[in-house]
């Protein structure tokens, strides 16, 4: 939905218990990165001693051999009970050290996890030094300072032989006080990184992890990402993504006519969207980090569950819509009657093994629109 590229910056800013250090440690645990660079600044310790504790025991395929994690991460540890100084240093510390895998050719991923602990040290120090203050305390350079160092992201081209490229991608989570988007250290971030999940906390309320809000959520490698994902897994990918979108914004506004006015208010085409927008969030987006069907998705499995969702839709509101004016027309209850089957196989798409072979696992959700297709199909003719 929100892609980043390998030498991207990203933010992930939410309040408490959204799930910021979650979305980071699985990165970290199944991204594509040769090297993980996980900084935990002025964060609970026991969230470090969970790393140290989880990933020796998570694996990863390389060269099609098993390898643990733990052999491609460095952790920077600087928990909120050691001193400011050594917090504000702790993010040099980890860029610096991606740098230094970056110029042996390899693409790093680093985790500052929270960048607006690391602005409280340097608040902090900057009010010792008595320096003037700028919006909420922080001081006045908050900004270049961000800039400088999500600036150090990027894809190079190394010095000296052998010719070699590595990449730095920087993901900082950021602690805005109370989820507040409005603070200072979130809207200077914002306004430098290219990719914003922004986690919300009636969705973590919820359950709904992870609690990326979809209406503010952003990227801005979309269109340099269309071709590649067009022309390795489906010509019809960046349409259906399109799609995707424009059914869960539509979503919002028919829930506000809903609570308004009920539901029954509704025309067959807006109930059959909210289903559609239902099975979207819960089944597609919303993901089980624990689980052996759930933890990751790989891009055959998430292309295929959109095109399944898709062209059900589609099918969907064409039967309505060609069949409002005659006497036999459709309505959406009885589609879901007629068509119960394909959408409960909708509903079941998240539990496909992912470790399946990518070619099969295209195959089957491949099956999957063909049956949904011809289903439609005969019911028109009927």
């Amino acid at each position: 939905m929100f892609p980043s590229i390998l030498g991207g910056t990203c933010a992930i800013p939410g309040a408490f218990g959204c799930g910021k250090t979650c979305i980071s440690q699985a990165l970290s645990k199944h991204s594509n990165s040769e090297v993980i660079i996980y900084v935990g600044c002025g964060e609970r310790g026991n969230e470090m001693a969970e790393v140290l504790e989880e990933f020796p025991a998570l694996t990863t395929i390389k060269n099609g051999k098993e390898v643990s994690i733990m052999q491609r991460t460095s952790l920077v540890a600087n928990t909120s009970n050691m001193p400011v100084a050594a917090r504000e240093a702790s993010i040099y510390t980890g860029i610096t050290l991606a740098e230094y895998f970056r110029d042996m050719g390899r693409n790093v991923s680093m985790m500052a996890d929270s960048t607006s602990r690391w602005a409280e040290a340097l608040r902090e120090i900057s009010g010792r030094l008595a320096e003037m203050p700028g919006d909420s305390g922080y001081p006045a350079y908050l900004a270049t300072k961000l800039a400088q160092f999500y600036e150090r992201a990027g894809k190079v081209s190394c010095l000296g032989s052998p010719e070699r490229k590595g990449s730095i991608t920087i993901v900082g989570a950021v602690s805005p006080p109370g989820g507040d988007f409005a603070d200072p250290v979130t809207t200077s971030t914002l306004s430098i990184v290219q990719v914003f999940w922004g986690l919300d906390k009636k969705l973590a309320q919820k359950k709904h992890f992870p609690s990326v809000n979809w209406t503010i959520s952003t990227s801005n490698y979309e269109r340099q990402l269309d071709k590649y994902f067009n022309e390795n897994y489906d010509k019809e990918f960046s349409a259906l993504r399109q799609r995707i979108k424009e059914i869960l914004h539509e979503e919002v506004e028919l829930n506000e006519i809903v609570q308004l006015v009920g539901k029954d208010s509704l025309s067959e085409d807006q109930k059959l969207t909210l289903e559609i927008a239902g099975i979207i969030k819960n089944e597609f987006l919303q993901q089980n980090a624990f689980s052996e069907h759930d933890f990751t998705c790989p891009l055959e499995k998430t292309t295929g569950m959109m095109k399944a969702i898709v062209r059900y839709y589609e099918l969907a509101q064409r039967a309505i819509v060609e069949t409002s004016k005659r006497p036999d027309r459709i309505n959406f209850a009885f589609l879901k009657s007629q068509t119960g089957v394909q959408l409960n196989k909708l509903k079941q798409m998240k539990f496909q093994d992912p470790k399946v072979d990518r070619k099969q696992l295209t195959e089957i959700f491949n099956n999957l629109v063909d049956e949904i297709t011809t289903v439609f199909k005969n019911l028109m003719n009927k």
